[in-house]
């Protein structure tokens, strides 16, 4: 990937897209291809045809995803499964048409079965039944896996299919209905000191452990693994580090500046008990994480206040 290649990246709008702009944009690389949901549907099999025919991008970073928490997964499984397998398949399928050169594909630790072994390894893929609260958006990802891997045998295509652990940072979602559990923790405790109120309620028992990833340090694993990596089975992004959600909870509270109390609503349901991902085949090839989660965390809501209104 040179500095002038044409580079693609669909869903440049979001959490994970924007991220992968910014550090490209700061590395030097000069031939961007940016579309706005407005500029081109990614549900729209023609447009995105024509698209490709008329861009010919040589690098695709497949960002562009319906993704929510627990509550927008549990209330949309069939708007999450329509709208991610179509992407896929529109933007998959019209990168092997028009030639591309490689293409990443984001997938989600929720491809992996709810009772796995921690830390999860790659090779636990399809070992045994998911986490029922996002089913539909694991198997439409699990489906990009598959997607990828068989254009690479039937085609000869060097597409890959990348795993980032539960991500944060500047741009994140921070609605309360649709959001995931970082962001929404910073939305509900920086309305609470707003407001005054003396208790945040959060959902569950707070023990249940997650891993978390800065959106800027997956951008830069994504970037060497453009570079490095060229394998269609796929691979892990993390920390290789986790947290329960209560520590979660009493670190977002200590950033924001709340001082009231925490309340567990243990009839919420916690989701999946640990999802900590092993990432020594990543680290293997030379790339570890940078920014430890309290400084992400101070970063994240830096900007949350100064751009969330």
């Amino acid at each position: 990937m040179k500095k002038d290649s044409k580079i693609y990246i669909a869903g440049h709008k979001g959490l994970v897209g924007s991220a992968i702009v910014r550090l490209l944009e700061k590395k030097g690389y000069s031939n961007l291809i940016l579309r706005t949901h407005k500029e081109l549907d990614l549900l729209g099999q023609k447009a995105v045809a024509k698209f490709f025919e008329q861009e010919k991008p040589e690098y695709v970073f497949l960002a562009a995803a319906k993704v929510g928490g627990i509550i927008a997964n549990q209330t949309y499984p069939a708007d999450f499964a329509y709208s991610n397998l179509q992407i896929q398949n529109n933007i998959i399928h019209n990168a092997y048409l028009s030639k591309v050169k490689k293409l990443l594909f984001l997938g989600s630790s929720c491809i992996y079965p709810r009772e796995c072994p921690q830390p999860i390894k790659e090779e636990y893929l399809l070992s045994g039944p998911l986490e029922l609260t996002n089913k539909a958006y694991a198997i439409s990802k699990i489906a990009g896996i598959i997607e990828c891997q068989s254009y690479n045998k039937q085609y000869g295509t060097n597409f890959i299919s990348v795993m980032p652990t539960n991500l944060y940072g500047q741009n994140d979602n921070f609605d309360l209905q649709t959001s995931h559990v970082l962001p929404a923790m910073i939305r509900k405790f920086d309305d609470a000191k707003k407001s005054g109120a003396k208790e945040v309620v959060m959902w569950g028992t707070g023990k249940a452990k997650r891993e978390f990833l800065l959106v800027d340090d997956l951008a830069d694993a994504c970037i060497f693994l453009m570079q490095k990596y060229d394998s269609s089975d796929i691979i892990n992004i993390g920390t290789g580090i986790d947290v329960s959600i209560k520590e979660l909870a009493e670190m977002t509270k200590k950033t924001v500046g709340f001082e009231g109390k925490i309340i567990w609503d243990k009839t919420k349901p916690d989701g999946t008990p640990r999802k900590l991902l092993n990432v020594k085949k990543l680290n293997n090839l030379g790339w570890k994480y940078k920014t430890p989660l309290e400084k992400g965390l101070k970063m994240t809501y830096a900007w949350y206040k100064e751009n969330i209104k």
